[in-house]
């Protein structure tokens, strides 16, 4: 490239239930990355997993009304080489001779869920030697799965709620199985929330007040993934706090910000999220300073905890008593400006713009490989 910019490869998608959430999260990338800066070649993974060249429009990677976004499967197929000395996207055709399109400096990856936030194309991108956004392989992969991520947390001393792990339903794992829904029974109190190990956006969430839905709960987890986690409901609010990986290494946190759930919706669903008005935003959050202070002291320590790298976002409840519990850790949080991830980042001081900008820059500094 004679300009001297860098290139981008903003790659969304994916084969997850999250596939519409990472196509919104990537038009606002799109709209917001400097050109004076950046040259940027959009990458779609359709829902079967194909990579093509997609349009650099982000108006059709938006939501109107209730219609989700989709990577056009249309678009000319590409791949990546994973070989380090070359970093090249390659444009292909059946029946064509393959074009190379040019090296690669850096990929965001704006991918939500399996196949793409769990180290499954962290690991690609190891191979070919590309930097990218966001956290390395293992720690995608541990925080994308809940039961895992939750062992890790509570093993560096982090709170975390009680819960319970179902397996997956195979022959092997069968007296396992029988064995959590009974430790579940013993060890929850209702209400207990039933959701897939590893998936994200609240997708085949069923919040369970009687045992007697369980088992119809642990169906619609399953659609989404074989490994189910339990977790006792926690009365209290709603909090969470960014974690931003400068270029230099430092780590910084965001203010807090509180989610509200109004208009009768049950909890914080994928409705509730990005198709209705059911929920309120305090950014930052109307808490006493000391409860601030902790929750971003353990936002860090859980990014800390996990190996985590780039961005995360730390999802916690905060009770009545003003305890402190850890709920999740987003290693690729909802990226459109008004996620909470950038509306933290944007009540710190940290335009969308900016915010972007940092991430890439941050990934560019810091080598693939073992480090």
């Amino acid at each position: 490239m004679g300009s001297g910019k860098r290139r981008v490869a903003v790659v969304f998608g994916g084969r997850s239930s999250e596939h519409a959430i990472s196509c919104v999260s990537a038009g606002s990338v799109l709209r917001a990355i400097d050109r004076e800066v950046w040259e940027v070649v959009p990458v779609g993974i359709t829902r079967e997993g194909r990579w093509v060249l997609a349009a650099d429009d982000p108006d059709s990677l938006a939501i109107h009304g209730s219609t989700l976004p989709e990577v056009d499967a249309g678009g000319s197929g590409v791949v990546l080489a994973g070989d380090p000395t070359a970093r090249d996207l390659v444009v292909g055709e059946p029946g064509e001779t393959p074009r190379i399109l040019g090296a690669v400096d850096v990929v965001f990856p704006l991918l939500h869920g399996p196949y793409g936030e769990d180290g499954t194309l962290q690991g690609l991108l190891e191979l070919a030697g590309v930097p990218y956004v966001g956290s390395g392989v293992l720690a995608s992969a541990a925080a994308m799965d809940k039961a895992v991520m939750k062992v890790l947390l509570a093993g560096a001393g982090l709170p975390v709620g009680p819960y319970v792990v179902v397996p997956a339903p195979r022959p092997a794992t069968k007296d396992a199985a029988e064995l959590a829904l009974s430790e579940a029974r013993e060890r929850l109190a209702l209400p207990v929330y039933v959701k897939p190990a590893r998936a994200g956006s609240s997708v085949g969430i069923t919040k369970v007040t009687d045992w007697s839905q369980l088992d119809q709960a642990i169906a619609a987890a399953r659609e989404h993934d074989p490994k189910v986690l339990l977790e006792e409901g926690i009365l209290g609010r709603e909090v969470e706090c960014g974690v931003l990986q400068e270029e230099s290494g430092a780590v910084d946190v965001s203010v807090c910000a509180e989610i509200r759930v109004v208009g009768g919706q049950p909890f914080y669903d994928f409705a509730a999220k990005y198709l209705s008005d059911a929920t309120e935003f305090d950014v930052p959050a109307d808490l006493p300073e000391p409860v601030s202070e902790r929750i971003r002291g353990l936002a860090r320590d859980a990014f800390t905890a996990l190996g985590c790298e780039g961005l995360a976002r730390v999802d916690f409840f905060v009770t009545a008593s003003g305890e402190v519990l850890v709920n999740e850790v987003n290693t690729m949080p909802g990226f459109t400006p008004v996620s909470m991830f950038p509306r933290m980042w944007a009540a710190s001081g940290v335009a969308y713009p900016e915010l972007v900008d940092r991430l890439l820059r941050a990934a560019m500094a810091r080598p693939t490989g073992l480090r």
